[in-house]
């Protein structure tokens, strides 16, 4: 077997035919490298504060009762999803228009960084309250809230910047293999850090710098690292890749020309090629649920199963690894039977789980162990497929507006999850009158993860020409 390699050679050529003027003629292992470091430095905001950690500590007694504290943080993330839905396309066309993206990116980076930081003025405490809309809500949780849809909504517009610079550092013949490499380099980073952070300040009585659980102080500097860990991680890039301004100056547009050429977009596609809107609507659906899945797992193990912040924790690596590996190994499937068959798969076995974890709720923390690890396996073969699907279809020159639109429409309905999350945990609630039908808010995934398997099903997967 041959030696893995990210590139051909030390340095590749990149046709320019297939690349924007603006691509550099050569790209070095050194870009590449400093590319996927950002996903290394980036990834404590998704593992260990939206997933695993700070969010499940948001949600605990301290801020208020478990269904009260669930409700809120789905809200939250619904309303940042539609803020992502709003901005999200305008901003790339604009970086795309001044050739600023990674100057965008660094910005966006430091305020990731800074939102992190400013995480640990999150105290545990359901006093002093804000009267909000009628509702009397708890100052640190409303702050914690606050600070966390404005931390997703920089963060996935950063993503955003992020994957349109792959194509600069990257050649039709690679470019696979460098987004699995940026790919696997996040997982790690989150499984690292993770770790980190629970052996340095969780798991001790007493953790580093003399740190302890007092005031929620493990949680608080642990965010403080993450903050740190990004600053630190993401400089590569920003040394090593360098934006091209466009020559001219683009002209300004203006936020409803930017969305009539969205509409435009979307409407030729529609014409030449409806099954590629299809799947556009299919995947749309089914990456919010797979992004629920993450989203609320952990806050599920903690408020029905009883997981401590180590549990979570050790829970979440290992959910980490699990779906790098089912990755890479469904990746081989992809290519034998076809993507669509990977999708409907996973995603049937996603139903299947999701429904096993309602009903079977009363059965201890094996129940979670054994179906939150198979469904983490299912998670990242039904991203994966989503984009080799659209990947084999894309006209050749067409990639950027496809798969940008692609980035679109997931950010049109990120809020689905989240706000099907809650009104599932309040319906639970209605019927049953328990004071915790946390768990009642899986259905709510369930229902978005099955509307997209639905929806895939009649999608072609031999599609028509969309050029």
């Amino acid at each position: 077997m041959g030696t893995f390699s990210l590139v051909n050679e030390t340095t590749a050529q990149v046709p320019s035919d297939s690349r924007p003027s603006t691509a550099p003629p050569k790209v070095s292992r050194t870009k590449i490298v400093s590319w996927a470091m950002w996903d290394w430095g980036t990834q404590p905001f998704d593992t260990v504060i939206t997933t695993f950690v700070f969010s499940v500590y948001l949600v605990s007694e301290s801020f208020g009762t478990k269904n009260f504290t669930s409700q809120a943080l789905a809200v939250a993330t619904a309303i940042g999803g539609i803020f992502i839905a709003l901005l999200a396309p305008v901003l790339g066309q604009n970086a795309d228009r001044t050739g600023h993206t990674v100057r965008n990116l660094r910005g966006l980076t430091w305020a990731l960084a800074a939102i992190s930081v400013l995480l640990f003025f999150v105290k545990p405490h359901d006093t002093p309250v804000l009267s909000l809309f009628g509702t009397d809500v708890p100052m640190y949780l409303l702050l914690g809230l606050t600070l966390l849809a404005t931390g997703s909504v920089i963060s996935a517009i950063a993503g955003v910047n992020s994957n349109s610079l792959l194509t600069t550092i990257s050649t039709p013949s690679n470019i696979g293999r460098i987004s699995g490499f940026g790919w696997g380099m996040g997982y790690l980073g989150g499984i690292l850090v993770l770790l980190a952070i629970y052996f340095l300040f969780i798991q001790p009585d007493v953790g580093l710098f003399g740190v302890t659980s007092a005031e929620g102080m493990d949680i608080r500097v642990s965010m403080v690292l993450c903050g740190v860990w990004t600053m630190i991680f993401t400089i590569p890039i920003f040394l090593n890749l360098k934006d091209t301004p466009k020559i001219p100056p683009a002209s300004r547009v203006g936020v409803v020309e930017s969305y009539k050429e969205l509409g435009r977009s979307i409407a030729r596609i529609w014409r030449r090629s409806p099954h590629t809107i299809y799947f556009l609507m299919a995947s749309a659906l089914f990456r919010d649920g797979l992004a629920g899945v993450f989203a609320f797992g952990a806050i599920i193990a903690a408020g029905t199963f009883d997981f401590s912040t180590g549990d979570v924790i050790i829970f979440g690596a290992a959910a980490n690894i699990v779906a790098g590996l089912s990755t890479m190994g469904m990746g081989l499937m992809d290519d034998k039977v076809g993507p669509k068959r990977v999708i409907l798969i996973s995603l049937g076995t996603l139903v299947a789980l999701g429904l096993a974890i309602f009903f079977l709720h009363d059965g201890g923390t094996i129940v979670f162990w054994v179906c939150g690890l198979l469904m983490s396996a299912c998670v990242g073969p039904a991203q994966s497929a989503s984009r080799s699907f659209l990947a084999r279809i894309v006209p050749e020159g067409r990639a950027g507006e496809v798969f940008g639109l692609y980035a679109t429409t997931g950010r049109v309905v990120s809020f689905l999850a989240p706000a099907m999350f809650a009104v599932a945990i309040g319906l639970g609630h209605a019927i049953t009158g328990e004071p915790n039908t946390q768990y009642w808010g899986i259905l709510g995934i369930v229902v978005i993860l099955l509307a997209g398997f639905l929806v895939m099903i009649p999608v072609k997967e031999k599609q028509e020409t969309i050029s």
